[in-house]
């Protein structure tokens, strides 16, 4: 584990414990503390500012964190970001669900995320003179595309778009997204990649498919919760 002196932030409190080099990000609280129950060695609970739960324990012998960003890029913006500065950590994998654009993707697929599109104003930040593209830390990528291929786990590799809108008034305006190429929709990818890119840290999405926006397959709220064991799984196997 790092050796960070502990500190508070306005939404991390400081840890009884350091936090891993390697932080698993879900977006759903219950889901991290689910997740840390279930995988971990002896969780400790180290954060629960605004119920957002994060916990460190050991998945075969080697430090892990899981903790939840809450949902859209402003939230993950800001839980990533302040990992990233002040807790010593190296690496973020966000486990998360998307909706499919593709009919070929079918629920609990796999999507691990290349690069994110995005419709949101959050890298408007950075004040650069054109348009960024973010993406995810090769060196993540290539052991997680290995890993899968090994384990035989049924996944692609893509684009995805993270997108401010759940609810958009224009129901049929994904079609313009998947026309290039998009495979679907999730809503914190862009934001996480622009801030490990900014901080030069690392940073990967390992998305499962929820549901298909073209086929009208999906995954109930409580299967969302409890049936991502691959996605998980191979983001474990990621960490060192």
């Amino acid at each position: 584990m790092s050796s960070n002196i502990p500190v508070s932030t306005p939404h991390i409190t400081a840890p009884p414990v350091p936090y891993a080099k390697t932080v698993l990000m879900p977006g759903d609280p219950l889901r991290s503390e689910y997740m840390a129950k279930k995988y971990l060695d002896d969780p400790i609970l180290v954060n629960n500012v605004r119920g957002v739960r994060g916990y460190t324990g050991t998945y075969k012998g080697r430090p892990v964190s899981i903790m939840a960003s809450g949902m859209g890029a402003p939230s993950i913006g800001i839980y990533s970001h302040e990992l990233f500065s002040f807790f010593g950590v190296e690496s973020i994998i966000r486990i998360g669900s998307m909706g499919a654009y593709r009919p070929s993707l079918s629920v609990r697929q796999l999507v691990i995320a290349i690069s994110a599109s995005t419709d949101s104003n959050f890298i408007s930040q950075f004040s650069l003179p054109g348009t960024f593209a973010p993406t995810a830390d090769w060196s993540l990528l290539k052991k997680a595309a290995e890993t899968a291929e090994k384990e035989k786990m049924n996944y692609t590799v893509g684009s995805v778009l993270t997108s401010d809108r759940f609810y958009n008034d224009d129901p049929d305006s994904y079609k313009k997204w998947a026309k290039m190429g998009i495979m679907g929709v999730e809503m914190e990818t862009a934001a996480l990649y622009s801030v490990a890119a900014r901080l030069g840290k690392k940073a990967l999405s390992i998305l499962t498919v929820s549901d298909n926006l073209e086929t009208g397959e999906e995954l109930s709220s409580e299967e969302r919760q409890t049936s991502f064991d691959d996605m998980v799984i191979l983001a474990l196997e990621l960490t060192e």
